[in-house]
């Protein structure tokens, strides 16, 4: 059984009102994409994967990343999904766990909690008792997600609770979308 690492990294950072693209901009030292992709590798899964669109990011990626272009990225999150359940399926994954980009302060602690939680097909991390990302999202789903729009995973999460585990984690799941949010978790 094997599982893959995905983070989605590919929207156009519309509400980032920096110069260029926010998962370049600098973070603590070096680009705030790395941080989130350095915390996925140290978690140990089979593969990780970036997604990307908007932005090239593969200047900044170490190596051992597989890194994939969603080229409708301008679509939503959804596109991007399916272009890393694609993926999987090619690799013979039996699960992704997603988490996102601009999450820099998401330990690789919080990655392989949920990860190793298999009780239910979808898997949460909360953080204060609150969901978000990472998501582990088991093969047995992989064509309920959707397929359009500008949400992942907590359509169905919505829609279908019963199929839905959630595990503690540590770590600070805030996302940084504009300049102030840089300096703010900085």
């Amino acid at each position: 059984m094997t599982r893959a690492a995905v983070i989605l990294a590919a929207g156009g950072a519309s509400r980032f009102n920096g110069p260029g693209h926010k998962l370049l901009a600098e973070w603590r030292g070096r680009p705030l994409v790395t941080w989130a992709v350095d915390n996925a590798l140290a978690a140990g899964l089979d593969e990780t994967v970036v997604i990307s669109g908007a932005v090239d990011l593969s200047e900044v990626l170490p190596e051992e990343v597989t890194l994939i272009e969603n080229h409708a990225w301008s679509s939503g999150q959804a596109s991007s999904l399916q272009v890393a359940v694609g993926w999987a399926r090619h690799q013979g994954h039996v699960a992704i766990v997603v988490g996102l980009a601009d999450q820099p302060l998401v330990p690789p602690e919080a990655w392989s909690t949920v990860a190793a939680e298999t009780s239910k097909p979808i898997v949460s991390a909360t953080f204060e008792g609150r969901r978000r990302p990472p998501v582990r999202l088991d093969q047995s789903i992989w064509g309920l997600l959707p397929v359009d729009g500008d949400e992942g995973a907590r359509v169905l999460m919505s829609a279908r609770p019963e199929l839905v585990a959630e595990v503690a984690c540590p770590g600070q799941p805030a996302d940084v979308d504009t300049v102030e949010d840089l300096s703010r978790w900085s």
